[in-house]
């Protein structure tokens, strides 16, 4: 089955994907040496026209500059890549990788009403969302009506025209700031808003009419968002995509992209993935986290299900919701679980998700008094694409309430304050297979817990000086058996009584020292096959029915 659906629809997983020098990712190594390809060059400094001309001399043309990441795109020939790798004023050569975009009950489950009731909205805050596009609808526009707050908007996809045809960057808007203005008033049962429904919102188009993109459209947006900070208050990121890991974090150039907003002081959230069902490797799902969802700056968000009512008490994690630790470099993630399964968000006419799903549109009785059809206005979709906004959302009220916080205070007082109550174990159904999948709720799977808003905006923990809010790595003891964290003196996950391990995790994740997975709760009856793939360091993930399934996943959610 072709999978061109937005929400996480990898079908492999490359694993240690460097090669000779280290410089030149393995995938090129293959190519028709006379084809060309969309490389990006990274250099031991942002390019000049002396290192364009140095790729030039080996036939290549210089397509667009990259200087947050000290590279440039260029179209190389594939017979002369390994020529240049070896010219010593470069770092990587990277392939332009593809990428896809992977509230009623939602937002009581993470507690984000009470938020608003207190007035908490988002006001002031900037939040930059690299997606689709979004369409300038009645539930964007300010409180009284006057204007848009979408207040910037620029397209990174070549030959395509904003603002929204495929209608994930809208959904997505629809979360983070909805206002609601489309089921407001005595013909609505409901008002159907999203977490900070008067945060400004900078749209930056990344992903095509079918919800495609490339590692460059998205590094190019994540550059101009920084350069926009000050000038629209930007202080939050939104990723609602994502590809498969080719190499550690820490030459990933979209990692490295995604690093330097950090450092810019916003606050980048990333969905995790949809592969959370596959076992194609006999993993039972972890280790399938998607980048940039693996760097460990960023606030990593997996998916909950609300189960249809608006407690968070009967909550359960979605199957597909990725797991961690990350390939190769074996980070904890996800950071946190969100709502993500059969979200209802804004719509509109037109849009390519709209007419090949029109069941996804909201009966009009959902919300509506006295009608009956199906809404133009507000759509479900499923996946961690749904559940990152949820967390976007909650540190642009984090951030109105107390400016002068930093993007890993943000993400600490999250973690932290997350709700950690969690059955051992549940199951679910596929709703188009029948299929039934089991999740159990460990570290990798839920991280530090379900999102409460009203709790973290109601934290006043600080962090010590120099100290990072880094996602930690962790280590497998062959010799033990035992998986531990790795918390160095500048995290903040120390053993101190106010950001413990015990603490931030929760007790029923994290076993005595440090040790988050005991030999015994492996992989279930498959240890040695599936621990191989995850803790392995030349990992190549194959296809699978499971990822092919992630276009029902996405669009129907599940049981």
């Amino acid at each position: 089955m072709k999978t061109t659906f937005a929400f996480f629809l990898s079908t492999c997983l490359a694993g240690a994907a460097f090669a000779g020098n280290g410089r030149l990712a393995k995938e090129l190594e293959s190519l028709d040496p006379a084809s060309n390809v969309d490389v990006i060059v990274q250099f031991k400094q942002a390019p000049t026209e002396a290192h364009h001309q140095k790729v030039r001399a080996r036939g290549g043309l210089h397509k667009k500059s990259l200087d947050l990441v000290k590279g440039s795109l260029y179209s190389v020939p594939a017979g002369r890549l390994k020529e240049l790798a070896d010219d010593p004023d470069v770092v990587n050569i990277s392939p332009d990788r593809p990428l896809q975009g992977v509230l009623d009950n939602a937002a009581p489950a993470v507690l984000g009403d009470i938020a608003q009731k207190y007035g908490w909205d988002g006001t002031g805050i900037g939040v930059a969302v690299l997606d689709s596009g979004m369409k300038d609808i009645a539930d964007l526009q300010s409180k009284n009506g006057t204007g848009s707050r979408i207040v910037y908007a620029e397209n990174f996809v070549p030959n395509s025209s904003p603002p929204d045809n495929y209608g994930h960057g809208t959904h997505v808007a629809g979360i983070i700031a909805g206002n609601g203005a489309s089921s407001t008033g005595s013909a609505y049962k409901v008002t159907l808003r999203g977490i900070a429904p008067n945060a400004n919102l900078i749209n930056l188009r990344v992903l095509d009419s079918n919800g495609a993109g490339a590692d460059s459209y998205v590094i190019a947006a994540i550059q101009r968002a920084i350069q926009l900070k000050s000038q629209y208050n930007i202080r939050v990121m939104n990723l609602s995509l994502g590809r498969p890991v080719a190499g550690s974090y820490k030459t990933d150039p979209l990692c490295q992209a995604v690093e330097a907003a950090w450092k810019a002081g916003i606050v980048v959230v990333v969905a995790a993935g949809n592969a959370g069902r596959d076992n194609s490797q006999s993993t039972y799902g972890y280790g399938t986290i998607t980048a940039p969802g693996n760097d460990p700056y960023a606030i990593t968000v997996g998916a909950m299900k609300t189960m249809g009512t608006p407690s968070r008490s009967d909550d359960l994690i979605a199957s597909y919701s990725s797991k961690g630790p990350t390939l190769l470099d074996h980070i904890v993630k996800p950071d946190l679980v969100a709502p993500g399964n059969r979200i209802v968000s804004d719509s509109t006419t037109g849009m390519n998700l709209v007419k090949q799903y029109p069941a996804n549109r909201i009966d009009d009785s959902y919300y509506m008094t006295n009608v009956t059809g199906r809404s133009f206005d507000y759509f479900t979709l499923s996946g961690t694409s749904m559940a990152t906004p949820m967390v976007s959302g909650a540190a642009a009220l984090l951030l109105q309430q107390n400016p002068n916080l930093t993007p890993d205070l943000v993400k600490a007082r999250l973690m932290k304050t997350a709700y950690k109550n969690f059955p051992f174990f549940s199951t679910a159904t596929d709703p188009v297979t029948g299929a039934t999948y089991t999740s159990t709720y460990d570290l990798f799977t839920v991280g530090a817990g379900y999102l409460d808003i009203w709790a973290a905006l109601n934290n006043s923990d600080t962090l010590p000086a120099a100290t990072t809010a880094l996602s930690p790595a962790a280590v497998y003891n062959a010799t033990t058996g035992q998986v531990s964290l790795v918390t160095g003196t500048s995290l903040a996950w120390g053993s101190n009584v106010v950001w413990g391990t015990n603490v931030v995790w929760g007790t029923n994740v994290v076993w005595g020292t440090n040790v988050v997975w005991g030999s015994s709760l492996a992989w279930g009856s498959s240890t040695m096959a599936g621990f191989n793939v995850v803790w392995g360091t030349n990992v190549v993930w194959g296809t699978s029915q499971a990822s092919a399934e992630s276009t029902a996943i996405a669009i129907n959610g599940e049981n």
